[in-house]
């Protein structure tokens, strides 16, 4: 198994703009982290959803934009406090902005 693929499993992955209300404050369970092998970040370098601060996000979110997986991505980091890197799409302070307006 790659590093990448240990390191999604272990909750570390990318990959949707947009929401005005998800369900995401219970977060997902270990079980239904199924979405994670499925998921196109999978299969690309992890350093481009998580850039180094100024770093462009462009990379991350264009892959993301074709993932199936990416509203499952999102509830994900937004249950689980994600803080760091490009989930379902959205940067860390995109994630900010959606959880401050679902409030």
């Amino acid at each position: 198994m790659s590093e990448y693929k240990q390191q999604q499993q272990a909750g570390v992955a990318g990959g949707v703009a947009g929401f005005s209300a998800l369900d995401w404050s219970s977060g997902l369970e270990d079980e239904d982290q199924g979405w994670q092998e499925r998921a196109l970040c999978a299969e690309t370098d992890p350093e481009a959803f998580f850039p180094e601060k100024g770093g462009s996000t462009r990379e991350a979110k264009k892959i993301c934009t074709g993932c199936e997986v990416k509203v499952e991505c999102l509830e994900y980091a937004l249950g689980n406090d994600e803080r760091f890197g490009i989930w379902g799409g959205l940067s860390e302070r995109e994630r900010r902005r959606l959880r401050r307006r679902a409030v």
